[in-house]
């Protein structure tokens, strides 16, 4: 039987936030077009999130701490990242070039590899309205990071937009023939 080919990959970095339980529909939503996925926790997202469940759909281990010396690499390299949702401790801390969690270290290194990453924020209107944030936000557009999420702002109906990371990041919806 010929080896079939790889899929692409898609890293999704998950953060904690109240709708990180709902991250099942991204990873559905990649895996429809055509996508691999594996997902990177911040180490609170875990208690968000079903990790047997999030195992279960993906095929693969969650990741949330560093491997030691040795241990082989649970993933790919990823061929674009989500992250979805994005907090404000974590955009600023990603702006800032900070590496303290895996799922930092990995969103520092996509931008050193030009891997296509998008990131959409999950933040109260409070937290936008501090001038760290802004800041951020341009460092992160500065660095080709594709910005979407809902306006903290004026949060519209119908929940996260958690699609919204895969068409910007350009990947396309299957069509039917």
């Amino acid at each position: 039987m010929p080896d079939q080919p790889r899929r692409p990959f898609l890293y999704v970095v998950v953060c904690a936030a109240g709708v990180a339980p709902g991250v099942g529909t991204l990873i559905s939503a990649a895996q429809e077009r055509g996508w691999d996925v594996g997902v990177v926790a911040t180490p609170l997202a875990m208690g968000f999130i079903d990790p047997a469940a999030v195992e279960a759909r993906t095929g693969h281990p969650i990741r949330s701490a560093w491997r030691r010396p040795g241990e082989p690499r649970p993933l790919p390299d990823p061929d674009a990242v989500a992250v979805a949702p994005a907090t404000f401790n974590t955009l600023n801390k990603w702006a800032a070039g900070m590496s303290d969690t895996l799922a930092l270290g990995i969103l520092c290194e996509a931008y050193g590899a030009g891997v296509p990453t998008a990131a959409l924020p999950c933040l109260s209107a409070a937290q936008a309205a501090h001038p760290a944030y802004r800041r951020s936000l341009d460092v992160l557009r500065g660095m080709g990071v594709r910005i979407g999420g809902p306006d903290p702002e004026r949060p519209g109906p119908g929940g996260f937009p958690w699609e919204e990371a895969l068409d910007l990041l350009g990947i396309p919806p299957v069509t039917g023939g």
